[in-house]
């Protein structure tokens, strides 16, 4: 009883340090943009859109984080977010199917990108960024037919989830299904089994292709909600190839790392949702600075590398990968 008690006091003195190195990046971010910019940034309003525009990244990031943390990646976010995006919009419009076809469009086409990747991983054996590069170009080749070389536009009458309440219930409700399954399903116990040591996850009776397979699955889906709210934030989505879609890879992956990062105050979730409010406080103090866009990704990419070096310590003899 004594050692149990003693557990969580230590588990809620780490969540405790978590949340305040989180909370320190928020200030530190807002604070240093808000001196250097006093008139066009951090105001109470522009918090909030700050805010809303992250939660299209938390999302996504939330599934990314059950691929991530068995120690796999995806190289296919951007064209499957462009894919489910383009074809819950063209059941929304085309076929007249209003908000159940972007819904049902969205993250039926997102869950069947990710059962391919898990599919296509586990059966090719060769490492997951080989197999999702590869599969992003078909899923930009499929999204360029489906879409037919026009912008899909999502009607105005159709775009609840690009704003307040709308977005925030929908990410919310994601982020919620996300924590139950992390914490209290066979899923979330068996992806840290297996990221954890899959060699001995396998000894224990683990199917760890199965579990593999389930955690691109999951993956899939957040990225179908992703597309919703990305289409009805953005209102048209434009079908590229040639890998042009990986730009879209980049902000979902950063909040990911953020919940590897603090993973080890076990709030993994939460720092991705807080993460991602970070980027785009940065991402928005450099628009309100005028900053030219590749001095942004220079200053972004070095300033989001710092954080997680600081953040995530590294013990003698542990081996980097």
């Amino acid at each position: 009883m004594a050692s149990t008690n003693a557990s969580k006091s230590r588990q809620l003195s780490g969540s405790l340090k978590g949340y305040l190195i989180l909370a320190g990046l928020v200030i530190a971010s807002w604070l240093i943009f808000k001196i250097l910019t006093p008139n066009n940034f951090g105001s109470f309003n522009n918090i909030l859109s700050y805010f809303q525009a992250s939660l299209i990244a938390t999302v996504g990031a939330c599934g990314f984080y059950f691929v991530m943390v068995t120690g796999m990646f995806d190289f296919s976010i951007g064209a499957n977010i462009m894919l489910s995006a383009i074809v819950g919009c063209v059941l929304a419009n085309k076929f007249n199917l209003g908000y159940f076809g972007l819904i049902i469009g969205c993250i039926i086409t997102g869950t069947i990108v990710g059962t391919l990747n898990g599919f296509f991983y586990v059966k090719l054996r060769i490492p997951s960024m080989i197999v999702t590069t590869g599969l992003a170009l078909i899923y930009e080749s499929v999204a360029n037919y489906m879409a037919g070389g026009i912008e899909q536009t999502l009607p105005a009458n159709l775009r609840m989830f690009g704003a307040m309440p709308g977005d925030i219930i929908l990410a919310l409700i994601s982020c919620a299904i996300a924590y139950i399954l992390l914490n209290y399903t066979k899923l979330g116990t068996y992806t840290y089994a297996i990221g954890s040591n899959e060699f001995v996850a396998k000894n224990m009776g683990i199917d760890v292709n199965k579990y593999k397979r389930l955690a691109f699955i999951t993956s899939g889906a957040f990225f179908g909600i992703m597309a919703i709210l990305t289409i009805s934030y953005g209102s048209s989505m434009v079908a590229v190839t040639g890998m042009a879609s990986m730009s879209r890879n980049f902000v979902p992956t950063m909040g990911c790392f953020f919940g590897m990062a603090f993973r080890k105050y076990g709030i993994p979730l939460q720092a991705i949702i807080i993460g991602e409010f970070v980027i785009n406080i940065i991402f928005f103090g450099f628009i309100a600075l005028g900053a030219p866009t590749a001095i942004q990704d220079v200053i972004t990419g070095f300033a989001l590398l710092i954080i997680i070096t600081l953040t995530t310590k590294v013990r003698k003899g542990d081996i980097v990968k």
